[in-house]
């Protein structure tokens, strides 16, 4: 059956990568080591029952990959990706009860009247393709803009699915309720508004509409054993935030600010207002941080209950440590020099990174 299904996903093998020296850290030692290679933008990553991986590539394309590290040819069936600027194919997450349903779900970018927007697609996986694929939903208004899409997906324990967006380069939609961007949604499996979201009922806003006032949504995860959703986000320039969720709460953007205009120039003068609410971290100048894990495996024990988030400007891993619900410790992890896109914790235990580039590669924490 294995070989059966390799043959029918087109699959080949990735060339080899150089495992790099041990890296000692704080709380833990590891080796990277290469898991495939030869994907173009690798955006996301979902980890199949079997231990294989979904990932996808923002240029429009979803590849299966192999616990070998071989990679699937595109898996056929998903609607069209409009792959501009930042846009594409991007973020993936698997159902709570894939294993009996099968359901994939991506955020993706669609042309539609008036611009694109990121969109909720949701498919089954059939082995070599997907099959079914509908759009559940899409943000509104479209917008001809090609950056700050956000579109981080995760799932709660209320079984709820959360899709981080961005402001698509303007600032003040971020204060709009009329305007779904700039905002955490949260949704049910089959993209219907949850009768208790907080906005429901009121004729001036997005019922979908979680939490508000964020400017580029790029790491989204739930914290274990708590049920609370985190997630983090660009700055302009400086004040890239870590963001504790609560129902219905603004989160300040563009009112509030840690960072200034690019090449300098006020954005705002407040740091912090009455009625938002404060980061619960802030990194200042920017690292540019995506994706984002709360690690509770076995490989790296010292590591446990600490978020480990990638940076694209900073080209390191960073762990931070909490206590109750503050960050009370940084540390900076220097791996390859490359553009971390997407950081997740395998069934192993180890963790995993994608490399934002046109050679872009998944690899793995091995602990040392």
């Amino acid at each position: 059956m294995r070989a059966l299904l390799f043959a029918a996903a087109g699959l080949v093998l990735a060339g080899p990568l150089a495992a790099q020296e041990v890296v000692r850290t704080e709380r833990a030692a590891f080796r990277i080591a290469p898991v495939a290679q030869g994907l173009e933008h690798p955006w996301g990553l979902a980890f199949l029952p079997n231990g294989w991986m979904l990932v996808t590539e923002r240029p429009g394309r979803v590849r299966l990959v192999g616990a070998d590290g071989r990679l699937s040819a595109p898996l056929g069936g998903l609607p069209e990706t409009v792959a501009r600027s930042q846009g594409g194919m991007l973020d993936i997450a698997l159902h709570p009860e894939f294993a009996q349903n099968g359901l994939v779900y991506l955020c993706q970018v669609q042309a539609g009247e008036g611009g694109f927007s990121s969109t909720l697609v949701r498919a089954r996986f059939a082995e070599s393709r997907f099959e079914g694929a509908e759009t559940l939903f899409a943000a509104e208004p479209r917008a001809t803009t090609g950056q700050h899409f956000g579109c981080r997906l995760a799932f709660g324990p209320d079984g709820m699915i959360y899709m981080g967006l961005g402001d698509r380069g303007r600032m003040d939609r971020s204060q709009d309720l009329a305007d779904h961007n700039g905002s955490l949604l949260r949704l049910t499996p089959d993209g219907r508004v949850p009768p208790d979201n907080p906005f429901v009922g009121r004729t001036d806003a997005r019922p979908e509409i979680w939490s508000w006032g964020h400017r580029n949504i790029q790491g989204l995860a739930v914290r274990p054993g708590t049920g609370q959703v985190w997630l983090h986000e660009h700055g302009p320039q400086g004040g890239d935030e870590v963001n504790l969720i609560k129902r219905g709460a603004n989160y300040g953007w563009p009112r509030v600010t840690h960072g200034v205009n690019y090449g300098g120039g006020q954005i705002t003068p407040h740091t912090a207002l009455p009625g938002m609410e404060d980061p619960v971290h802030v990194w200042t100048p920017s690292i540019a941080p995506s994706g984002m894990a709360f690690y509770e495996g076995d490989a790296f024990p010292g590591w446990r209950g600490n978020i480990l988030v990638g940076a694209l400007r900073s080209r390191l891993l960073v762990r931070l440590t909490l206590e109750g619900d503050r960050v009370v410790a940084e540390e900076r992890i220097p791996t390859f020099g490359e553009r971390i896109r997407d950081v997740r914790v395998g069934p192993d235990g180890r963790v995993y990174l994608l490399t934002d580039d046109s050679r872009g590669a998944i690899w793995r924490l091995d602990p040392a």
